[in-house]
């Protein structure tokens, strides 16, 4: 049985919808969700819905018995996520789980991202709990950069995308993509300890600018600043202070060279290409009401 954590995010959906495809049979996947209601359209395909909350751990054992393969996707909440995680391992161990696969960032352990320091824990956590692990450490997505935080439409009305990333290159891939290379792992017969730094072809942000120019025929170019200027504008356009910093940070971690990667494990996975960064731009703005 294959268990998917934080099953009613978009890449947990698109993890289940995978592994239907690869044809693993409804019954046997289970989709811990924090609120079952919202996983109607889930069980109506046949997947058993299981009550999994994060904040309240006596829900996790029981969401957990019986699986072989766990998928342990990390929770939204920055500063919560290790506390989180902590607590789904532990229920883990004790529901006697056969293997927990993490969904991670990419460059995991070496990672100089405020963000990532929670993933870092987490599996020195795993590692440490004694399960047999998979780290399936995510590039960033492309949906991101693209247009599903909001920030497109105000960019092309102002013909300017900002942020600190400078050129570094961002090894980021399609959601579709690292959750079809999930799928793939979950369903190998492979036992013992792995990791996976799934990078996609790499792009820059200004690659980002010009594609979405490109394809709605608007001018729209990247304008590069420092870090904490960034941040500044981020909190005049209506961000939290502290959550400025960290997505500032992590937008200037492109420069440092955190989200590229020259690893060829995700299209090993998936036994092609990954998708490329035009096709996935123009679902998204398409998906947004950009396009």
């Amino acid at each position: 049985m294959i268990t998917i954590s934080a099953a009613i995010g978009r890449y947990g959906r698109l993890v289940i919808e995978a592994l239907l495809r690869r044809g693993v049979q409804a019954e046997g996947i289970v989709a811990a969700v924090r609120d079952p209601q919202k996983a109607t359209d889930l069980a109506a395909k046949g997947v058993q819905i299981r009550e999994a909350d994060y904040d309240r751990p006596e829900t996790l054992v029981l969401a957990f018995a019986g699986t072989d393969k766990l998928l342990l996707v990390p929770s939204n909440v920055v500063g919560q996520r290790f506390t989180h995680m902590e607590r789904a391992v532990t229920a883990a161990v004790e529901a006697g789980v056969g293997q927990i696969a993490y969904a991670g960032f990419i460059n995991g352990d070496t990672s100089t991202l405020r963000l990532g320091e929670e993933h870092k824990q987490t599996e020195a956590f795993i590692e440490a709990s004694g399960l047999p692990y998979v780290f399936l450490r995510n590039g960033a997505y492309i949906e991101v950069y693209a247009g599903d935080l909001g920030n497109i439409g105000y960019a092309l009305s102002t013909g300017l995308l900002t942020g600190a990333a400078g050129f570094g290159q961002v090894s980021g891939a399609s959601r579709d993509d690292l959750a079809e290379a999930a799928a793939v792992v979950l369903t190998s017969h492979a036992r013992g300890n792995a990791v996976y730094e799934l990078a996609g072809t790499p792009f820059t942000v200004d690659d980002i600018a010009r594609t979405i120019s490109d394809l709605t025929g608007k001018p729209l170019v990247y304008h590069d600043m420092p870090v904490e200027q960034y941040a500044q504008v981020l909190v005049a356009a209506g961000l939290p202070g502290f959550l400025a910093v960290i997505v500032s940070d992590t937008s200037f971690a492109t420069q440092r060279g955190d989200w590229y990667s020259d690893s060829s494990d995700l299209p090993r996975l998936l036994g092609r290409p990954s998708t490329r960064l035009t096709d996935v731009v123009e679902a998204t703005l398409k998906r947004n009401g950009l396009l």
